[in-house]
């Protein structure tokens, strides 16, 4: 597939043949960043399931122009998985976003856990959000899918336990495999904690509010490594690969 843009609702009700713009901080990109040119083929994307492409019939200042060849409206997988990821040192949770995009992720949930070095307080809270939503803006591109993740609000331990459909902790000392879990609702939520692990009194309030603690396998996964590893195990076993 030609490479992805996001143009919004602006391709809401697009049809073959007809016309569509691509304008603003997208178009500015796609003609002074990318230099891309009249006969080139392109995907727009509004993000939220349909993907129209095409070729670019004309090029002006910072925006372009498309001529619809083909629509495509998809629907969202079921069950949708959300990560909850526990803010991390360094990139490490910037990582497990970026990949865990690429995989398929319906959302995201920046998680403040106890042991959390990183800390998103007053008004990082808000830029750290629009942070991991670029993230997941720019992973949704690169990896040319039609649906850009949710990226929640900053969360603490107890919204976590009232998350709807069921919540499975990434836990090494875990009773279940991932590959023995049933999958029976319509939302899964994957919790990943920091580089030093989920504190016993996280574990104990998130399993008294019917979490599932499960583990990967014999090995012990980066904090960046546990939540992509995980949608990777469920996407095959939900015959999504």
């Amino acid at each position: 597939m030609a490479s992805l843009y996001l143009a919004g609702e602006s391709i809401r009700d697009a049809v073959v043949g007809s016309a569509v713009e691509l304008a603003g901080d997208e178009g500015r990109h796609a003609v002074t960043v990318a230099r891309v040119r009249v006969g080139e083929r392109l995907a727009l994307g509004d993000g939220a399931g349909t993907v129209v492409s095409g070729v670019v019939a004309a090029v002006s200042g910072s925006a372009l122009t498309l001529t619809v060849e083909a629509v495509e409206r998809h629907v969202a997988p079921e069950p949708a998985i959300w990560l909850a990821q526990a803010l991390a040192k360094g990139d490490r949770d910037e990582l497990a976003v970026q990949a865990a995009t690429e995989l398929g992720v319906a959302g995201v949930v920046p998680w403040a856990a106890e042991r959390s070095v990183s800390r998103w307080e007053g008004a990082k809270a808000a830029k750290g959000q629009a942070r991991w939503a670029s993230i997941v803006r720019e992973a949704s591109k690169q990896s040319i899918r039609p649906f850009v993740p949710e990226v929640a609000p900053l969360a603490t331990t107890r919204h976590l336990a009232q998350l709807p459909g069921r919540i499975l902790v990434l836990e090494p000392t875990g009773d279940t495999p991932i590959t023995e879990v049933a999958l029976d609702a319509d939302r899964y939520t994957l919790v990943v904690g920091p580089e030093g692990g989920i504190a016993p009194k996280e574990l104990d309030a998130l399993a008294a509010a019917g979490a599932a603690l499960v583990r990967l396998g014999p090995e012990v996964l980066r904090t960046s490594t546990a939540g992509p590893a995980a949608l990777a195990a469920l996407a095959v076993r939900l015959g999504r690969w």
